[in-house]
């Protein structure tokens, strides 16, 4: 028997939101995303921008409690000035500015609403 060997072929990381609408406005409105799904009942939704899909999960209890802290996401891009200027004219919560880290990446980072962050890194 020939043993065939499993292939990843995408990911689409999960961020959590206690407020899943501001979410979709802001992953659309300051970081220029599309909203490409969202659930009839209001509990997730899915934002591509260039082929990047990030899923947005209403996080909380009916109490409010949120159940998951924020989570991180690293996206490859080009032209990274570029997009790190269209983001900080959206008003995007920018987190770090362009940084060349001494492996030779560049990077930035930028913060949603809820804490979750966006590194994006121009190799």
């Amino acid at each position: 028997m020939i043993a065939t060997k499993a292939r990843l072929s995408r990911i689409a990381p999960e961020m959590p939101a206690a407020d899943l609408r501001a979410a979709i406005e802001y992953y659309v409105e300051k970081l220029g995303f599309e909203l490409a799904s969202e659930m009839p009942e209001g509990k997730y939704a899915i934002v591509e921008r260039d082929g990047v899909a990030i899923h947005l999960f209403r996080d909380g209890s009916p109490d409010g409690v949120r159940r998951h802290s924020g989570v991180a996401a690293h996206v490859f891009v080009e032209e990274i000035e570029v997009l790190y200027a269209e983001l900080a004219a959206r008003g995007a919560e920018i987190a770090q500015g362009i940084e060349r880290k001494p492996w030779g990446n560049r990077e930035f980072r930028v913060r949603d609403l809820f804490g979750n962050e966006l590194k994006f890194t121009e190799v």
